[in-house]
């Protein structure tokens, strides 16, 4: 299977064609107004020699745009460095197009794939170049494979987008601008899943500047750095503080790392009441026309720390694009009325996560009374059954979703009824039913005893993020809860102190939404099974144990059969049999009913001024890769500013 044919033709029709021909002086290229000054005073190259042989060519949605302006966005004010990530940051070696339906080239402009899946090789633009001018070549790459990846101290726990049959990938440079990927079995999902921008992604660690602060290329002068930056205690926690796995929070407060996306980070996450990101000039993009993108000069983050501010200040006019956190019922008829005094539209998005409020018990607590209840499939089953999900729906969700547990959405063609029904009854004679067969007694208040003889009670932690009340929703539940004797406690949070209490393992249970209901379903099945740490942290043991069976905890054998299942996904080479393989896979989920889910949400929509033109409609999100981040690029105000 040779997908190297397959991926020029694709190339093609996003104009790369007209790059060839502009590298060969057909296309003059031009560049922002911003740019001129420093043009002409010899402190930046001409365009011409900032631009990769072959750029990129993107193909316009309305047509060819104009240079200026600043995009006004928000976001929340702790917590919410991924909001970040999925508006300007997912430049990868290959991408989804904007419609989610096919990969295109991207950093790299063409991949060969072997016969049987193993053994994937990257051609790169000649000519790419990093942020400050440095060229982007294997070596960057070789850097993140054997400096990063490979090294037990920064990267303990292997991402399992790059691991396969249980051994992690191979990677060898053949040259400057060719690297192959070669696994032990067949893989067949990897570049959907290199596409997704899960994990540990090679191309964010620039070699020339993170060198310095790695031990075996700084021995010497580690001990200098780290008393400039007396927060970190070793290099390891000095080379994370400069640009951290996956996206995480250090790669949003080092302005003076070297980037491959539109714009650069000037102002920090973590300073002021704005993030600011500025043009990058070397930029490895343009339009039809040779025009270098991106078209927009800045983009700026408002930090709020109300989603409810957001919604004020959207109605008044004081940001151009705006969804995360309020593109939900709640806030739609204040946001769709105040669509004139905001000089804005809505668009569609077709946001379908598998859930939009998911139960996450920590099935590997460290509470071995806790750990060995919710491992209990009935209580899980009999708490499913206590939650009068339409009641939530009506009162809370202004009656738009529909109760279901984690599931694949009606519209793809792997949806699981069943897995999507089981349980969803609001039954509380049959919930008490069942947990008197677990936890017969209780106290003088009425409270199941667990088996220690003591109240069994469920802290679980409620952050108020994505504008979906999860606090209002969790009191709900909390009463449910309470009318089958079990005490459920809620203790409220902010997302950053989620985060690290999620990361060290510390939670009983807490309230999230799911990924993997449309178009992520194969690459993404984080709620369906232990498979990487990535917001979903109900089993962070065994999801360790599945990347790296030397890590973690050993799960039961139903959950390892479940992982062989997802296993066997990743084997297939055609369509037709990836296909077979992941509805077995998602019976198997169902049968192991791991998370209780809420409710299936309805399609959202997003705010965008009406000065914005090459704004995709209906745009997907999924998952980690949230739209607009491959496309903002193109994005331009029509108006003068």
């Amino acid at each position: 299977m040779i997908y190297s044919r397959l991926l020029k033709r694709l190339a093609l029709s996003t104009g790369v064609a007209l790059a060839l021909a502009g590298a060969a002086g057909a296309v003059d290229y031009h560049q922002a107004p911003m740019l001129d000054a420093k043009v002409e005073d010899g402190s930046l190259p001409p365009v011409a020699e900032r631009l990769p042989e072959d750029p990129y060519v993107e193909t316009m949605v309305d047509g060819i745009g104009q240079y200026g302006g600043t995009l006004r966005t928000t976001i929340l004010a702790n917590g919410d460095h991924y909001n970040l990530t999925r508006t300007i940051a997912n430049e990868l070696l290959v991408r989804w197009d904007p419609a989610w339906q096919k990969i295109v080239p991207s950093l790299a402009e063409d991949v060969t794939v072997s016969d049987d899946a193993t053994t994937y090789t990257f051609k790169l633009r000649d000519g790419l170049k990093w942020s400050d001018g440095e060229p982007f070549t294997v070596d960057d790459i070789m850097f993140w494979y054997e400096d990063v990846f490979m090294n037990e101290a920064l990267t303990p726990s292997k991402s399992s987008v790059f691991v396969a049959g249980g051994k992690p990938v191979v990677v060898t440079k053949i040259d400057d601008d060719t690297v192959e990927f070669k696994f032990d079995v067949p893989y067949g999902l990897f570049l959907q899943q290199l596409a997704y921008g899960q994990g540990h992604q090679p191309v964010i660690f620039p070699k020339h500047y993170l060198s310095q602060f790695h031990e075996k290329y700084n021995a010497d002068g580690i001990p200098a750095l780290l008393a400039e930056n007396p927060a970190a205690n070793d290099w390891v926690s000095l080379f994370n503080s400069k640009v951290s796995l996956s996206f995480q929070p250090a790669y949003w407060q080092n302005t003076e790392l070297p980037t491959m996306n539109p714009w650069t980070l000037t102002v920090p996450y973590a300073d002021g009441e704005h993030v600011v990101a500025t043009r990058n000039p070397y930029y490895w993009k343009v339009d039809p026309d040779g025009n270098q993108l991106p078209y927009i000069d800045s983009v700026t983050w408002a930090k709020v720390d109300d989603p409810q501010l957001m919604v004020l200040k959207m109605t008044s006019g004081e940001f151009d694009f705006a969804f995360r956190h309020i593109n939900n019922a709640t806030f739609r008829s204040v946001l769709y009325d105040g669509q004139e005094s905001g000089n804005y539209h809505f668009l569609d998005v077709q946001d379908l996560p598998a859930n939009d409020a998911v139960l996450l018990l920590n099935l590997n607590s460290d509470d071995p009374v806790k750990n060995e209840v919710f491992n209990n499939k009935d209580f899980r089953i009999a708490l499913s059954h206590a939650i009068d999900r339409q009641e939530i729906i009506d009162l809370i969700y202004v009656g738009q979703g529909t109760p279901a547990q984690v599931a694949v959405n009606p519209s793809h063609e792997l949806y699981n009824e069943r897995e999507a029904t089981q349980y969803t009854e609001y039954d509380p004679d049959l919930a008490n039913e069942m947990l008197d067969a677990i936890m017969p007694e209780k106290d003088d208040q009425g409270y199941r005893l667990g088996p220690d003889g003591q109240r069994f009670t469920i802290n679980f932690m409620v952050a108020d993020v994505f504008g979906l009340s999860y606090p209002d929703v969790m009191q709900m539940v909390q009463q449910y809860a309470q009318d089958v004797g079990i005490d459920i406690q809620i203790r409220t949070t902010d997302r950053t102190r989620l985060n690290t209490m999620w990361s060290a393992n510390e939670q009983d249970a807490y309230i999230w939404n799911c990924v993997g209901g449309l178009s992520e379903v194969y690459t993404d099945v984080r709620c369906y099974m232990p498979y990487q740490k990535a917001d979903i942290f109900f089993a962070s043991k065994w999801s360790d144990w599945y990347s790296d069976h030397s890590k973690g905890e050993e799960p039961p054998e139903q959950v390892k059969e479940l992982m062989a299942a997802y296993d066997a996904v990743t084997l297939a080479v055609t369509d037709e049999d990836r296909k077979a393989r992941m509805e077995e896979f998602l019976d198997l989920s169902a049968d192991a009913f791991l998370n209780i889910g809420i409710i299936r949400p309805e399609p959202k929509y997003m705010m965008v001024s009406n000065d914005l033109k090459n704004v995709y409609d209906g745009i997907p999100i999924n998952g980690i890769l949230w739209h607009p981040a491959p496309t903002l690029s193109q994005w331009y105000f029509d108006d003068a500013r």
